[in-house]
């Protein structure tokens, strides 16, 4: 590419940057927004504007939303690739995440809260990756940019996520839940508008068609398979009804398991598969414990818009320095410490270069300090009781910690996704990789119901203690880890 002719219209980066920058700063602004302030809308009272559910239903309905956004991203990727072309899947997704906020700003209930949950999971799995996905068709594979660029976006997801909580958990906690969802709306709807308006000149032709379209045998055999999907959903659904037994219990039951299963059948199909060559499968079978401790790790860090959130609620003192605090401004605290942490970590790596700690070792201070932030919080139930509020310094070293357990796991984890993958699995490898963060929360759901008020200490120790645990035998087999993995470290 002629240096002369870049496009370095947006702080030196090319015009398309700003255009998905704001796109997903607007997408995470909606969804964040929501998030912060969907568990206490869950289970308040109808009073107060809530549905009323009970408290271990609405975390583990929270932890059941999680898990279906980031296995639909794998849908997003397919949609994109076979089918629309990202740019028209992008654009389609976010209509389906606006259309799930109007639905949630409705008072219809419980069942506008499950549409909502259905249009929002499968529009955030079809902009996500596929945002990502376009900032790399900006820059050519030399420009000497292109890790700024994504330096850049990465911001623009966080001050997303910095500012949904103050903005939207604001309104929704200290006005009117569904005013909040609807400023959730509004944030996706100007992100669309922006993204329509400015990606017809800044995006030019990228994303306009599907990377690998399906032909005609293709899409015969979809339509087979898609219609055998349904029948098999139909036949498992419809026979709950039947037996009385479709509950939200069962649904949450269902999603947990399909969490687990998807992530071991990619796994089973790359270790049989004839395009793994013998010198890939070794390294397969290396990356399987690093996926098992990016689960351990995923499910305590996503816990943190959940019982962090309910501890937030029910257990934090509501000021500090004089001001007041809304339990849905913690929801902040994550973003704020990954803006402050990114840069130290990123010198910190750069400047021991190949003294630096493997990737094994990583992962295993990861789980170690991921699971010291749970322990610290078993002490304030100790040391004054559970009966009471305690300072919100708690809650926020807890966040701290766990956001230095992030920085040695997360970006990480998806850089060795990256190495590991065999060549026939490269792309899949990368959404297994999203797998992990949809089994927790998959397990999540399952173990939420085990935290109350007396159970509170106990809970938080065991968590926190299964996680270190975890990290010290991941640390003990690392040799044997490391031997698989062969020359990649």
């Amino acid at each position: 590419m002629d240096e002369k002719k870049m496009d370095k219209s947006f702080f030196g980066q090319p015009r398309g940057l700003s255009t998905l920058f704001f796109t997903e700063m607007w997408e995470r602004f909606s969804y964040y927004g929501m998030r912060a302030i969907l568990l206490y809308y869950i289970y308040d009272t109808v009073a107060n504007g809530g549905l009323g559910l009970a408290k271990e239903t609405a975390l583990a309905i929270m932890s059941i939303y999680g898990s279906l956004v980031f296995m639909s991203s794998i849908i997003g990727g397919w949609i994109s690739d076979r089918m629309l072309g990202s740019r028209k899947t992008v654009f389609y997704g976010g209509v389906f995440i606006m259309a799930g906020h109007i639905v949630l700003a409705t008072p219809f209930g419980v069942g506008a809260l499950f549409i909502s949950i259905f249009l929002i999971v499968i529009g955030t799995g079809m902009l996500k990756p596929n945002v990502s996905g376009m900032i790399g068709h900006l820059y050519s594979k030399t420009d000497p940019r292109r890790d700024a660029g994504f330096s850049i976006f990465y911001m623009g997801i966080n001050i997303g996520a910095l500012l949904a909580p103050f903005v939207v958990g604001t309104l929704g906690q200290n006005y009117n839940y569904h005013l909040g969802f609807s400023v959730a709306a509004f944030g996706m709807f100007f992100g669309l508008l922006q993204y329509y308006l400015q990606g017809k000149k800044a995006l030019a032709n990228i994303g306009l068609a599907p990377t690998n379209p399906m032909d005609k045998t293709e899409q015969k055999k979809f339509t087979r398979s898609l219609f055998i999907a349904l029948a098999v959903a139909l036949i498992w659904f419809g026979g709950a009804f039947l037996l009385n037994q479709l509950t939200i219990d069962f649904f949450i039951n269902t999603v947990s398991l399909v969490g687990i299963l998807l992530p071991a059948y990619y796994f089973i199909k790359m270790l049989t598969s004839k395009d793994v060559t013998a010198e890939e499968k070794p390294r397969v079978m290396g990356y399987i414990p690093l996926f098992l401790a990016s689960i351990v790790f995923w499910s305590l860090e996503e816990q943190g818009s959940s019982i962090l959130a309910l501890f937030a609620d029910e257990r934090t003192n509501r000021t500090l320095l004089g001001f007041n605090i809304a339990p849905s401004w913690f929801q902040s605290l994550n973003p704020i410490f990954v803006v402050i942490l990114t840069p130290i970590f990123v010198a910190l790596w750069t400047r021991l270069g190949k003294r630096q700690p493997s990737t094994v070792v990583k992962f295993s201070l990861g789980l170690v300090f991921a699971g010291l932030s749970f322990v610290m919080l078993m002490l304030p139930g100790l040391l004054y009781g559970t009966s009471g509020r305690v300072s919100p310094l708690w809650l926020i070293v807890s966040f701290f910690v766990m956001i230095v357990a992030e920085m040695c796991i997360s970006p990480v984890g998806l850089s060795i996704t990256t190495k590991l993958a065999p060549k026939a699995f490269e792309a899949q490898t990368v959404a297994i990789w999203l797998l992990a963060d949809a089994a927790s929360q998959a397990i999540n759901a399952q173990i939420a119901r085990f935290y109350t008020p007396q159970t509170e200490s106990a809970y938080f120790g065991i968590v926190g203690i299964v996680a270190v645990v975890a990290g010290i035998i991941l640390l003990l087999f690392k040799n044997p880890i490391k031997k698989l993995m062969g020359s990649i470290h």
